[in-house]
């Protein structure tokens, strides 16, 4: 073999060689490829969460849906199956309520499904879509309400499609959408929240947005949806500046210490629910009556009770017909670095109400003496009983009364969101049924005076109860 052919041979060798070796390939450049919208900061999880472009104050954003018929078919299957009922099956009362109430609609998740989404021009492709909620989702489903509720999770098909890996919108990883079930007025999980926050205590930011949902059958207005922050996502981190404490989403009155009504939405691996535990023994203490000095100092080392006695003010004060104390769920617990269970209170479609919406289980909302509450609740009733931290939650309920829920401001609260999403309920685009829950566009405008009367009554209660 002459040297020309070795040479040949030798660069032939070498080619096959550099050709074979395996690729590392950055999952950012696959989702640039395979995504043409895709920049950092709208789709990469490097990017920091970017509250101004995904919870605005004052302006309504966009979102879109597409599913074919095919996947529409599968949500239906999936929730049949799950849940027993058909959609559009179980037939409605004025307001929207399944006749005899939503009843047990189960516990087990409806199914992810992959499918594209559009805000602002930019695609999103693959993200996790998945109806979500208890009587809300109940009564819309049984109704044939295609106002449904749901949550996004833009990275939960990552394993299956490598492209769309760690995939975020703007920094964040799952967005809830709260569609206003039982709420004729469309804005009480927002202002609620913006509420509690004014009133230092923390809760998830939230915004309007527009929603078309294509079903399959071609695009549909469904109508003025509440975007919701998700706790564990980056709101604890967000407003704690910390997230690596414990975060559960109960189910618990707390009477006993039972682990699977701990949901725990981080540190799954561990099985460590000794902060709960320790909490639910301290209240449970039989030193509550006989050294409430002992049982006070106990509890207080497991729950930033000062911060809940804030909570509790706010949440008695406006009225809230769908949480602890009623249900026994909608709030959550973070394990704060001082080691102490922080109380976030979560889902206030049902807050600012004289009377229960359409949920149709909602027994009662709870005072502000607290005097109804019964041994059911013990973390109510031992704070009503006890000198100590009645004295602190009255100053509490005054503090919030006279500096943040004055008619004044909480009018002009209402009166800007009302406005804000005006256009989009009554005016350039209307709801309507079966894409929502209002009877007429009369309910919608109405409600706004409803809210100010609420409010005037509930201050006035206020100041009835601390005098």
């Amino acid at each position: 073999m002459n040297q020309n052919r070795l040479l040949t041979l030798a660069v032939t060798l070498l080619w096959i060689g550099v050709s074979c070796q395996p690729k590392i390939v950055d999952p950012a450049t696959v989702s640039v490829t395979a995504n043409p919208d895709w920049t950092e900061a709208s789709h990469s999880n490097k990017a920091t969460p970017d509250y101004t472009v995904v919870f605005p104050q004052d302006k309504v954003n966009t979102l879109e849906i597409t599913m074919t018929a095919a996947e529409w078919q599968s949500v239906m299957t999936d929730m049949t199956a799950k849940f027993g009922g058909s959609f559009g099956a179980g037939g409605t009362t004025p307001g929207g309520a399944v006749p005899g109430g939503a009843g047990n609609f189960g516990t087990a998740e409806p199914n992810y499904i992959a499918l594209p989404v559009t805000f602002n021009g930019k695609a999103w492709k693959k993200v996790g879509f998945r109806l979500k909620g208890n009587s809300s989702l109940s009564s819309a489903w049984r109704g044939g309400t295609y106002k449904l509720p749901f949550r996004l999770n833009f990275d939960e098909f990552e394993d299956t499609f490598p492209e769309i890996k760690d995939q975020r919108f703007y920094g964040f990883k799952e967005l809830s959408m709260s569609p206003a079930f039982g709420d004729a007025s469309l804005i009480r999980e927002k202002v609620a929240a913006d509420i509690f926050r004014q009133a230092g205590v923390p809760a998830a930011q939230t915004a309007f947005y527009k929603v078309y949902i294509n079903f399959g059958a071609g695009r549909k207005y469904c109508g003025i949806y509440t975007m919701v922050e998700v706790i564990d996502d980056t709101m604890v981190e967000s407003q704690f500046a910390d997230k690596k404490g414990n975060i559960y989403k109960p189910e618990s009155s707390f009477l006993t210490f039972t682990q699977t009504q701990f949901e725990k939405k981080n540190n799954k691996t561990e099985a460590d629910y000794s902060d709960v535990q320790a909490f639910i023994t301290a209240l449970n203490s039989s030193d509550r009556t006989t050294n409430r000095a002992l049982w006070r100092t106990n509890l207080e080392k497991t729950f930033n009770i000062d911060h809940y006695l804030k909570f509790l003010a706010v949440n008695n004060t406006i009225v809230n017909w769908d949480t602890y104390g009623s249900m026994a769920h909608n709030y959550y617990f973070y394990t704060a670095p001082d080691k102490r269970i922080v109380w976030i209170p979560w889902d206030h479609n049902e807050a600012l109400k004289t009377t229960a919406g359409a949920g149709g289980g909602i027994a009662r909302a709870v005072s502000l003496p607290m005097t109804e509450v019964t041994a059911a609740w013990p973390l109510l009733k031992y704070v009503a009983e006890d000198p100590v931290y009645m004295a602190k939650y009255k100053q509490s309920v005054k503090t919030f009364a006279e500096t943040v829920f004055t008619a004044t401001a909480m009018n002009a609260l209402v009166e800007r969101n009302h406005a804000l999403i005006a256009p989009f309920v009554t005016g350039t685009e209307t709801e309507q049924k079966p894409y929502s829950y209002l009877a007429s566009p009369a309910e919608f405008t109405n409600a706004l005076a409803t809210l100010k009367t609420h409010i005037a009554s509930r201050n006035q209660a206020a100041a009835d109860f601390t005098k």
